[in-house]
């Protein structure tokens, strides 16, 4: 017993100078302190018992706190999400207000007025609404998370306070036994070993839950400062987006000025506004036909070839056919002649000859002339190429790349209306580019014509099976006809207009039909 007690008040030393916030008393007041025991021992308290140690996290309720932190962090996850959308969103946008600013530089040296000016404008016009609601949305999307960071904050902050008024009592509570006497006193006063072991163990718990509490209280008190730096942040941000805001809502106003005077300018030179749109009307009409007839050529050779594929797999098949009766019909006269020699062979006077009607009979089955089974028809390999491409590039709707690197859509498809009495009509869309700038493959085809449309330029047309793209507008082209392509690949540039700009037409046709190419070509 007395060599167990030793063992753990050695081990329990260093815990207690570690621990114990008052000093160890010296030898003469422990001296005193003994004799005054002696005199009044009938007036000696008993050991104070340490109060019970507080489990660990008092404050943490598991699944209420548990269940807080995981919704606050889908939200948090959600609002993150929303960010990284808008801000790419903003990112695009901004880039096609560049190009479009790029193109009225172009334009802002002409002395006059000019229906490609007055696109851009309106190009201009319709990105920058788009930026300031863009900027609006931004703004909301700050407010939330202003208000998410201001609940979060007080949150924090009621659970800071109640650590540290849970702390408060555990220091409290500490501090009526924290001297060594009473800590000696109430392990000593165990009425064996096993119960001075658990005492033991309950101080030490004791002290790691308040160590534990400490550091919990550090913990929260570093999420609030980050949340409170955080909201600041978010409040300058906000300030910096109204300003943006008040920034780009000048620029639009301005904007519709300029295009109102470009408008009323134009509207002066009605006579020669409308000569140049018939010109171009009468090119729209020429491409269309053109194209069409392009098309209608290649759907009718497709034609052609799957018939002529119908006819060869018709022609094998029946060959085939043909092959499998004559070798039936060859094996069952075989049978027929070898059963007929081993009746003869039964019947004969002697085993000599019955091996020779035999062995003629083999001989005459040797003559019989060899039929070779068909060989499988590869009629209609040709045609899979064709009709993977077209389910690959159906399947790419939304992902094709743009046709120039650099640009954006000047003019949609169908009717456009760019001032009020003026329509157009555009069979796929305009792109406003750089002059010279290299024209790409959307996609992997074969080039089936490249010609020159008045007014439009040099015309390419790639098929991707049942569909087909078309390139209009270029100053050259660097494939001709039959060419495979890659997607990406080069197949020329874009031509300049009159005004100086650039833009190209990007057409899709699915067979005979057009299609809208905004709903496939890939955001930028």
């Amino acid at each position: 017993m007395g060599l167990g007690l030793l063992l753990v008040l050695v081990g329990f030393q260093p815990v207690l100078a570690q621990r114990g916030k008052k000093k160890t008393p010296t030898r003469q007041q422990s001296a005193a302190g003994k004799a005054k025991a002696k005199q009044a021992p009938a007036k000696a308290k008993k050991p104070t018992k340490p109060q019970p140690a507080p489990k660990k996290n008092t404050t943490q309720r598991p699944t209420t706190r548990r269940t807080s932190r995981a919704e606050t962090e889908d939200t948090e996850v959600s609002l993150r999400q929303s960010r990284q959308q808008l801000e790419a969103e903003k990112r695009r946008n901004q880039e096609r207000i560049t190009e479009i600013n790029r193109v009225l530089n172009q334009t802002a040296s002409k002395k006059t007025a000019t229906l490609t000016e007055l696109k851009a404008l309106n190009s201009k016009i319709e990105t920058k609404s788009k930026q300031i609601d863009l900027l609006s949305q931004d703004l909301n999307l700050l407010n939330q998370e202003m208000r998410g960071l201001a609940v979060q904050s007080g949150k924090l902050a009621r659970d800071l306070k109640n650590l540290k008024r849970e702390y408060a009592s555990m220091v409290y509570a500490a501090s009526k036994t924290a001297n060594t006497y009473n800590k000696l006193s109430f392990l000593f006063s165990a009425n064996s070993f096993n119960s001075l072991v658990m005492r033991y163990q309950y101080l030490r718990q004791y002290t790691e839950a308040r160590e534990t509490q400490a550091r919990h209280i550090e913990q929260v008190r570093g999420e609030l400062a980050t949340k409170q730096q955080t909201i600041k942040y978010k409040q300058v941000r906000k300030t910096d987006v109204l300003q943006a805001q008040v920034t780009e809502t000048k620029t639009l106003e301005v904007t519709k000025e300029r295009q109102a005077a470009v408008a009323s300018e134009l509207s002066k030179q009605e006579t020669t506004l409308k000569g140049e749109l018939g010109e171009r009307t009468k090119a729209v009409n020429r491409l269309d036909n053109a194209i069409a007839n392009v098309i209608e050529r290649e759907i009718q050779r497709a034609a052609r070839e799957r018939e002529e594929r119908l006819r060869r797999e018709r022609i094998a098949r029946e060959q085939a056919e043909r092959q499998e009766a004559a070798a039936k019909a060859r094996a069952e006269a075989i049978a027929k002649a070898r059963a007929d020699a081993a009746a003869k062979a039964a019947k004969a006077e002697t085993p000599e000859k019955a091996k020779e009607i035999i062995k003629e009979a083999e001989e005459e089955v040797a003559k019989t002339p060899e039929v070779r089974p068909a060989e499988p028809t590869r009629a209609s390999i040709g045609a899979a190429p064709e009709a993977e491409a077209g389910a690959s590039f159906g399947s790419s709707r939304g992902r094709l790349p743009w046709p120039v690197r650099s640009g954006y859509i000047s003019e949609h498809f169908g009717l456009n209306s760019p001032m009020p009495g003026i329509t157009t009509r555009n069979l796929g869309v305009d792109i406003a580019t750089n002059v010279g700038e290299p024209v790409r493959a959307v996609y992997e085809g074969i080039v089936r014509n490249v010609m020159s449309v008045p007014g439009m330029g040099t015309v390419i047309t790639v098929q991707h099976g049942e569909y087909f793209t078309i390139y209009a507008k270029l100053a050259s082209a660097s494939v001709s006809e039959g060419h495979r392509v890659k997607a990406r690949e080069v197949i020329g540039t874009a031509l300049s207009d009159r005004n100086g700009g650039a833009e190209i037409n990007f057409q899709i046709w699915k067979g005979r039909g057009k299609m809208n190419p905004e709903g496939w070509l890939a955001g930028k």
